[in-house]
């Protein structure tokens, strides 16, 4: 075998020099992505929208805005609440899924618009498109009528019902929404005919109750009870299992012996369904904080509400199994 020259080793260790530069500038770049990747983006770097699909001023506003409020301090940014109150809530949820996943959109909700309004209307999205976040706690929906109402309790509310097929008008949440497949639950056990008016939420169905415009109110707790308290309305029945302190008079389905027909009304936080993972860690706990505050825990217990937080896991498997059983009562029905 012919031995090198001196001068071919050096032609050869050039090029050999130079690719063990290359793969040592190459590792160094790959080390730098590395710790580039790595190093956290500050977030969030610009203001929050929080979709709110409900009108102003009713129990969901009321807490998605106490809930922003608090949380500003933790992001050191502002939260900006977009009120998207039409179609019984499934125009705020639209409008929120198909918003950049980017972790700056959210949507502040109750079950209805993800639980029940989809198995009436065309929703145009699917659990699919979002992802849960936390959920505060939940309330029962109430019925309310005027002072001067042939009834002083639930017992009397349902017999005076009874006795007057389609006398008496509610106002309800409309079609698609949880107050009225409550309520109507409710009816049918008790062999009641009631004409149903639908409103935009339970604002406006208060509003209209107030006005005279229908007999009753069907709805959250929190847009009734500053009427409760000026002596407006009185209410009598409640739709979920268990009395509500809040409202003494009020009865619970359980002592009518139809605990069976409890429908409560719940409150949580969704997004995007692309939202990485980091936003959706950091907005569920810092929105479980503003939640967990005596603040907002005072601020659920003046509205009536029961506060149970959750955080994104166990919202999501709340909404699955709800999903679930509403879609057998409408297909037993």
């Amino acid at each position: 075998m012919k031995a090198l020259s001196s001068a071919s080793v050096r032609r050869i260790a050039r090029p050999v020099s130079r690719l063990a530069s290359l793969l040592g500038i190459a590792a160094v770049v790959t080390a730098l992505g590395t710790v580039l990747a790595t190093a956290r983006i500050p977030y969030p770097e610009q203001a929050l929208v929080m979709v709110v699909p409900a009108p102003r001023g009713g129990g969901t506003d009321i807490f998605a805005r106490k809930l922003a409020e608090l949380a500003e301090e933790d992001f050191g940014q502002r939260i900006i609440i977009d009120n998207r109150p039409r179609e019984g809530g499934l125009v705020g949820v639209r409008h929120m899924t198909v918003s950049s996943p980017d972790g700056y959109t959210v949507a502040f909700v109750w079950n209805s618009p993800l639980t029940v309004a989809p198995l009436f209307a065309q929703a145009d999205f699917t659990p699919e498109d979002y992802r849960s976040v936390m959920s505060i706690g939940y309330s029962s929906y109430v019925m309310c009528v005027r002072p001067d109402f042939p009834a002083s309790d639930a017992k009397g509310l349902l017999a005076a019902l009874a006795a007057a097929p389609d006398k008496y008008s509610y106002g309800n949440d409309g079609e698609t929404g949880t107050m009225r497949l409550a309520a109507e639950r409710i009816f049918a056990a008790a062999d009641i005919s009631v004409r149903g008016v639908a409103f935009a939420g339970a604002t406006e169905t208060a509003r209209n109750f107030i006005a005279g415009n229908v007999d009753i109110y069907s709805g959250s707790i929190a847009a009734i009870l500053p009427h409760v308290k000026e002596g407006k309305a009185k209410c009598l029945l409640l739709t979920s299992a268990a009395d509500n302190e809040t409202l003494p008079e009020a009865s619970g389905l359980e002592a009518l012996g139809l605990a069976e027909l409890e429908t409560v009304l719940w409150w949580g936080m969704i997004a995007p369904a692309e939202t990485p993972d980091e936003a959706i860690t950091r907005l569920e706990q810092a929105f479980l904080d503003a939640a967990a505050s005596p603040e907002f825990v005072a601020t659920m217990a003046e509205k009536g509400a029961v506060w149970r937080p959750r955080g994104a896991s166990e919202t999501a498997e709340m909404i699955t199994s709800e999903i679930a059983a509403f879609q057998g009562l409408v297909l037993s029905d």
